[in-house]
């Protein structure tokens, strides 16, 4: 191996989680706003309060947002493992697809490493999740409470 290569596989795994970082915010971007929007036509279609049901369905929605962004960083992770000296999961025995999903589900909602560990450079990877699915889970929750606050507000009125 030459003496640069180490750094290229860091710039690698710091691109792929760059790369997972746009995409996944702009999926929530777009996908909120798209859900917000719908919950609105909605209500406007109707002309009055939005039933409860609409908004189980938003937030079904923000879920999906959720799985999603999960699948985007989990396909950076097996992307990665496919790179020779990018890493590995310790605790998988053959790091599929799967396995990089399930780490990358446990990272996003930073419950934290247990079974599975990232080694090597795709801990990049790990670290640039573990923060985009804090801010994105608290982003989905201020946006479903503000709209169950201006909505349910109006309807109870």
């Amino acid at each position: 191996m030459e003496a640069g290569a180490p750094y290229a596989i860091h710039a690698l795994a710091i691109g792929a989680a760059v790369v997972a970082i746009v995409a996944t915010v702009s999926l929530n971007f777009v996908g909120m706003k798209w859900l917000g929007g719908l919950y609105n036509r909605h209500r406007e279609r109707i002309g009055g309060p939005v039933g409860h049901h609409s908004m189980l369905w938003m937030v079904f929605g923000l879920l999906a947002l959720h799985v999603v962004s999960m699948l985007v960083f989990g396909l950076g992770f097996w992307a990665l493992l496919h790179v020779p000296d990018a890493g590995s999961i310790d605790g998988a025995h053959h790091a599929g697809m799967f396995d990089a999903f399930y780490l990358s589900s446990m990272t996003y909602a930073t419950v934290g490493f247990g079974d599975l560990v990232p080694k090597g450079p795709i801990r990049w990877l790990a670290g640039a999740e573990a923060l985009v699915g804090l801010m994105m889970i608290a982003w989905s929750a201020s946006f479903a409470f503000l709209e169950m606050s201006r909505h349910w507000r109006d309807d109870l009125r």
